[in-house]
């Protein structure tokens, strides 16, 4: 994190509301991109969710220098609960899946992460799309480091059958 947010944050926590606006218009990509493939059709409700979170809890953030990993669980954490509300009911099939050389092929690793599971989306785009490690990908999620281990395994091997379909 550099200088400029650590004093954009602290001046949006004594309640300069020109700093908080800068700092969610800063933050707002950087959500989308986290939001996008984990929620995907809810991605900018999920994206919106996190914001207002951010600007209701930016007081209690004790270390300005954190901001980007406090940010990051709130998006996994809304994006998962979003994702989990669209798909109340709908099994995963990753049977359907387009062939290869069909039309559709620029489509499959976003049609593929929809068939995966809000768990399993947030482990890849954070591990993999990130390119976090997985002991921030633990703290971020609130797992221990083996779960995340294991997760991401089941996770990137449901991905594989799905594509290779």
């Amino acid at each position: 994190m550099i200088e400029y947010d650590v004093d954009l944050v602290q001046r949006a926590r004594a309640g300069d509301t020109l700093a908080m606006a800068q700092l969610l218009d800063r933050l707002a990509p950087y959500v989308a991109r986290i939001c996008g493939p984990i929620a995907l059709a809810s991605g900018a409700d999920a994206t919106q969710e996190t914001l207002t979170a951010v600007f209701r809890g930016l007081r209690s953030l004790s270390r300005p220098e954190a901001l980007y990993g406090w940010v990051r669980a709130i998006a996994v954490r809304e994006a998962v609960r979003l994702a989990r509300r669209d798909s109340a009911g709908v099994p995963a099939d990753l049977t359907d899946l387009p062939a290869r050389g069909d039309p559709q092929l620029a489509a499959d690793v976003r049609d593929v992460l929809r068939r995966l599971s809000p768990e399993h989306r947030a482990m890849l785009v954070l591990r993999d799309m990130e390119d976090l490690d997985e002991k921030t990908v633990a703290a971020a999620l609130h797992l221990p480091p083996g779960t995340v281990k294991s997760r991401l395994s089941r996770a990137r091997a449901s991905f594989r059958k799905a594509w290779s379909s």
